[in-house]
């Protein structure tokens, strides 16, 4: 089966797999957590309508108070047969989701924590760019996690092809694509190896977990080297998750978004593909990932190379 084929096939297995196994309606639980701290969050009504706009949310403006139109919208939401429910709640709840937590800002965490505890108590789970999916599905990258798990570096390639292929026309969705691949080799990495994943799932907290492991090359000559190539590598990961967040296809483009131009979009496509393709050496370097990279005195990997 070539490359299309299987894209397909998988296209229409992911059809199949979401209208069996993905509940239709958002829990009511689920639609206070998120009214409480979509609404604290934003707190401006201009705001609030725009978002829910923009994420197919149907009819007008209800009345009410930043908390009450929140509620008041996914329910509808719910109540309208022509509205994938659960859509609209990935696409209203994406920017938030996806955004890195800092200290000067510690209710953002704490508001992620609760959505992602919420949805799961209704056997849900967000996964990154707006998916709401049933707990234990990963839709999003189940195609890229088989080829990363099984080194295939042509598909690989090819994801970062088309990805590139996008750059001219659209920018935006090539950053998007480009994320999106580094989070899927991440988290599949993680798996792999069972790393634990953190609480915050997002790009730059799973690339730290996998950098650690990564280790260091044993030759200590070449140890202060291989730190600043990680380091770097550290920066790319968190400029193309900056890129996403801003500009990203995955977070909507509202109506006036900003612009990057394309050399820009460029550059750091062509920073995630060398991310990625050193990552998936260094893992495949022998048939097994336990020859590849082993563990150190410290606890982390280390390559053997």
């Amino acid at each position: 089966m070539n490359l299309m084929a299987r894209r397909a096939a998988a296209d229409v297995s992911l059809e199949r797999l979401e209208e069996a196994c993905v509940p239709s309606k958002i829990p009511n639980s689920v639609i206070g957590a998120v009214a409480s701290v979509i609404a604290a969050h934003y707190y401006s009504h201009s705001t609030l309508n725009s978002l829910f706009m923009e994420s197919g949310a149907p009819g007008d403006v209800p009345l009410g108070n930043c908390e009450t139109k929140c509620a008041a919208w996914l329910r509808r939401s719910n109540e309208d047969p022509s509205v994938n429910a659960l859509a609209v709640l990935g696409q209203v709840i994406q920017k938030f989701m996806d955004q890195e937590p800092s200290d000067s800002r510690p209710e953002i965490a704490e508001g992620q924590r609760r959505i992602r505890e919420s949805l799961a108590k209704n056997q849900l789970t967000y996964q990154i760019n707006g998916l709401v999916t049933l707990a234990g599905t990963s839709l999003a990258t189940n195609t890229l996690a088989d080829y990363l798990k099984a080194g295939d570096f042509a598909s690989i390639e090819a994801e970062f092809d088309r990805a590139i292929n996008q750059l001219d026309g659209d920018p935006h969705a090539a950053i998007t694509a480009a994320s999106s691949i580094i989070e899927a080799l991440c988290k599949t990495y993680m798996d792999t190896f069972g790393l634990e994943m953190p609480a915050n799932q997002s790009i730059g907290p799973v690339w730290r977990i996998v950098q650690g492991h990564l280790g260091l090359n044993l030759d200590s000559t070449l140890r202060d080297d291989q730190k600043r190539v990680l380091q770097g590598l550290a920066s790319i990961v968190d400029g193309v998750g900056a890129y996403r967040t801003h500009i990203g296809s995955a977070h909507g483009r509202g109506l006036n978004p900003p612009q990057i131009a394309v050399p820009e979009a460029r550059l750091a496509v062509n920073a995630a593909h060398s991310l990625v393709i050193f990552v998936m050496e260094l893992w495949h370097a022998a048939r097994s990932p336990s020859k590849a990279l082993q563990p150190t005195s410290g606890g982390d990997a280390a390559f053997l190379g």
